[in-house]
């Protein structure tokens, strides 16, 4: 065994003695509402694809009729010969959706974080963020040289308190950065609160966004759309992955924060730019939302229903104010179990265990999407009714 081998091997064999592995389930069809998992069919509750876009006939047509024109990869980074028409396109029907200046579109969300966070503060700067915010603001805050500032989740009181520390000092910039939705529990940041303190202290705004699009807002512009702060948030990011139904990251703001990003974030500069499919039909995606607002309504329909069912049959749901719906069970092994048996039943959940959450914290984080039917949700709240009360859960 090489040295390599041993190392990561050791640390393998601990992550699955204590049952804290990933287990990859496969999927053997589209990301549909009923998918078959594990040659299984069953229906699907985990997803993020909010909005049932990924197999959306106008997004399909819009990557294969991209193919048929660009070819299969764009053969370059952006900065050389990457850039076609359908990326400064998609760009700008972006920034126009969300009412900015301008947009850049990164090749993940992860990418954009860990891309741009680096460039927007160095030595002799702070940066101040939520303490449970995403590990893709984490890692991109760790790439930078400047200090950092740690607020209780949500807690504006505490945020002052960090404002207050940093006047003592003599700081070049200040940044607050703060996921839009909390993904593991599904809980909105206070954006004006946010706002109106940055504003106070001289701080600049970062919010990653990437829960909150296609969901939040007008059409599901987001975040800021829904607190009605727009051109008040210096950098808005966001992501493709998640409602819009494809792939990929972007920033949104100013045509000068665009320039620097552009000429600053090697996550940016030095990756392969979206091939042709993958950009058409994100801006297709874009398109469907502007048109269409009746998928927005449908995801709020259905997730008032689904969560409200929950909250009736006793399951704790925690601070969620989104789709974004976790079953908050304790254990780890009671979630472990709970996703199980639920699997075997047909509805595919997946746990979120310790230490993605705290260990008295594990959860079953369901996500609703536009495409569910009422039947499915009661398919989906028989099931977990009946699974709960089996591990003594619910009563």
């Amino acid at each position: 065994m090489s040295k390599m081998d041993e190392f990561m091997g050791a640390e393998v064999k601990r992550l699955k003695e204590a049952d804290l592995d990933w287990k990859i389930h496969v999927l053997g069809s589209a990301s549909l509402p009923h998918s078959v998992v594990d040659g299984k069919q069953v229906l699907m509750l985990c997803s993020n694809n909010y909005l049932g876009l990924s197999n959306h006939p106008k997004l399909k047509k819009a990557a294969i009729d991209a193919v048929e024109k660009y070819g299969a990869g764009s053969g370059s980074v952006r900065a050389i010969a990457g850039t076609m028409k359908l990326h400064i396109d998609c760009e700008k029907t972006l920034a126009n959706f969300k009412g900015t200046e301008a947009a850049l579109l990164f090749q993940t969300g992860f990418m954009a974080n860990s891309g741009m966070i680096p460039q927007i503060a160095g030595e002799g700067d702070l940066i101040i963020s939520d303490e449970l915010n995403h590990g893709s603001i984490i890692d991109g805050v760790r790439l930078t040289k400047a200090e950092r500032g740690i607020y209780k989740h949500k807690n504006m009181e505490d945020l002052r308190r960090v404002l207050e520390e940093a006047k003592k000092k003599n700081y070049g910039k200040i940044w607050i950065i703060t996921d839009g939705v909390f993904s593991m529990d599904g809980d909105i940041a206070p954006m004006p609160g946010i706002v109106k303190l940055a504003q106070e202290y001289g701080a600049m705004t970062y919010v990653d966004d990437a829960h909150g699009d296609g969901v939040l807002g007008r059409n599901g512009r987001g975040i800021v759309d829904h607190f009605g702060l727009h051109g008040k948030v210096d950098i808005e990011m966001g992501t493709f992955s998640k409602a819009f139904g494809v792939v990929g990251g972007f920033i949104c703001g100013s045509a000068t924060m665009r320039e620097y990003a552009l000429n600053k974030a090697r996550t940016f500069l030095l990756t392969g730019s979206h091939p042709p499919a993958v950009v058409a039909a994100c801006k297709a995606a874009i398109e469907v939302l502007d048109e269409d607002p009746s998928i927005v309504k449908k995801l709020w329909e259905n997730t008032k229903y689904f969560k409200g069912k929950l909250k009736t049959m006793g399951f704790n749901t925690g601070e969620s104010e989104t789709p974004i719906t976790p079953i908050i069970v304790g254990e780890s092994s009671k979630a472990q179990k709970l996703s199980l048996m639920l699997f075997n039943e047909g509805v595919f959940a997946l746990p979120i265990i310790f230490p993605m959450v705290a260990k008295d914290k594990a959860r079953i984080r369901t996500q609703v999407s536009a495409a569910l039917t009422k039947g499915d949700l009661d398919f989906a709240l028989e099931k977990t009714e009946k699974c709960g009360k089996e591990l003594k859960i619910i009563n």
